[in-house]
């Protein structure tokens, strides 16, 4: 149990790093979705397109290499090859990106059928972010939630801060003062967005370069072998994921006629926001977990602490659905400020059960890290991307934005099953399927009926909301006291 706590305090020192930068971020939503500030529902439609391309990019530019890291991090002797080695590996690939991006972004452009000053901002973003990826997984490998937290967190705050100056402060300014005159730009907002955003990067990179300045820059072929072997399988499985979380977009854009397209997609990504709640419990979550999967899973009987943590995570996971869903008529206007994005309203119950289907899956998907069996990662996340990518094609053109919330939520699902199914069969572990489908069928059950049959009635939604509450507390009280009390 000690383990737990353990694990308790890095994920809350991890929440910080995640859950209040995008807390901060989150404002970003308002702002982009209130009136004046971008010239549209459209406009804001364009951002998501471009936002849904980094998430592939960065995928693609990480390779897998952050998980190989942890992996050969926790079990090679030699830590200051495994550092090097996938140090060198990162730079030469960034820089190569790099370099190849530039030269073609003209054509890169009008393929993707983006404007070509987004993309030379966006190739910059995507460099400083490639090169901080193996110095942000060795301060959580060596356990320094602290300086992870710190950085993580003034990224977003500069970025923030850059966000509020450029779009509603710096029209105002320039009006009155010379200099500020003179690097504003009207009709500039998108550009504005992607350059908060490059000089947020690039300050985390600076401030990160102590790490490149003190390795030992040694490269073992052999060693980086293995380490492809192993992170090839979770490239791909990362590829796959960001067609399931983002690629819809592209897709809505794609497949929709054009007077619609954009529009339709601000209003869909905007909603999709309010299942950020989830979105941040799970991936702090994660970010706790994933250290601890690796660095226990040679002590005495791992499996039983593996079960636990994911009985905590479906109960956790199940209060933050309920409670969202009932009050996400009182949320709407604080997060998505315009009513021109309120109709895809009906997607948030939708996209909350599949980010945390997704929590899950994470979860459970310790079997096939631990074992190295992480080709299986790939398969059931390609699997997941083609139910994806045939409900997208197959609906959108009906049911638009609504076919990519269900194709989501399908994807998610099918992805934590197969999970399930095929690590009971290499790597079991005793899960209280008992208590954990209560959880589940009782809050998604919950949440349907508070949101499509009683949706705004408060005293429906929140009795529902303390009933539920109290059988997790009656359920876990006594693993709660041994966690607390020790």
């Amino acid at each position: 149990m000690s383990g737990l706590k353990t694990l308790f305090k890095q994920t809350f020192i991890y929440g910080l790093a995640t859950v209040l930068p995008r807390m901060l971020s989150f404002i970003l939503v308002p702002l982009y979705t209130t009136k004046g500030v971008l010239s549209s529902v459209a406009e804001y439609g364009e951002v998501s397109v471009i936002f849904s391309y980094f998430v592939l990019f960065n995928v693609v530019l990480a390779y897998g290499l952050e998980t190989a890291f942890f992996r050969f991090f926790n079990k090679d002797e030699d830590k200051d090859t495994v550092i090097g080695t996938s140090a060198i590996s990162l730079i030469i690939s960034s820089f190569l990106f790099f370099i190849i991006a530039l030269i073609f972004q003209s054509q890169i452009a009008n393929y993707i059928d983006i404007n070509v000053k987004y993309i030379n901002l966006v190739i910059w973003i995507l460099l400083f972010d490639a090169l901080v990826i193996i110095p942000f997984a060795w301060l959580r490998a060596t356990q320094r939630p602290m300086r992870y937290a710190v950085i993580k967190i003034l990224n977003v705050a500069i970025n923030l801060g850059l966000n509020l100056f450029f779009l509603l402060a710096l029209k105002k300014l320039a009006i009155s003062n010379s200099f500020f005159d003179s690097i504003y730009k009207p009709n500039f907002e998108i550009s504005y967005i992607f350059i908060a955003n490059l000089i947020s990067s690039g300050i985390t990179l600076l401030l990160m370069t102590p790490f490149y300045a003190k390795i030992k820059y040694i490269f073992n072929t052999d060693l980086w072998k293995n380490m492809m072997r192993y992170a090839f399988p979770v490239l791909i499985a990362g590829v796959a994921f960001s067609i399931n979380e983002t690629f819809d977009r592209i897709l809505l854009k794609e497949l929709l006629p054009a007077n619609v397209a954009e529009t339709d997609i601000g209003m869909y990504s905007a909603c999709y926001k309010i299942s950020l709640f989830m979105t941040l419990f799970a991936t702090a979550y994660r970010l706790g977990i994933e250290p601890f999967f690796f660095s226990h899973a040679k002590s005495v009987n791992p499996q039983k602490n593996y079960a636990k943590i994911l009985e905590f995570f479906v109960a956790l996971g199940s209060v933050i659905l309920l409670f969202v869903v009932v009050f996400a008529d009182i949320l709407k206007p604080i997060i998505v400020r315009s009513e021109a994005y309120w109709e895809a309203m009906w997607v948030v119950p939708i996209i909350l059960i599949a980010n945390f289907c997704l929590g899950i899956y994470h979860n459970l998907s310790v079997w096939y890290k631990i074992t190295d069996k992480t080709k299986f990662g790939a398969y059931i996340s390609i699997v997941g991307a083609v139910v994806t990518l045939i409900i997208n094609f197959m609906f959108i053109e009906a049911y638009s934005y609504k076919a990519s919330a269900v194709a989501t939520l399908a994807a998610y699902a099918i992805m934590m099953m197969l999970s399930y199914y095929y690590g009971r069969k290499y790597y079991p572990i005793p899960y209280n399927l008992n208590k954990i489908g209560l959880y589940l069928l009782l809050s998604i059950g919950l949440s349907f009926m508070s949101f499509y049959e009683f949706r705004a009635n408060y005293v429906v939604g929140i009795s529902m909301l303390i009933v539920f509450l109290g059988i997790v507390v009656i359920s876990e009280k006594n693993e709660l006291k041994k966690i607390f009390n020790r």
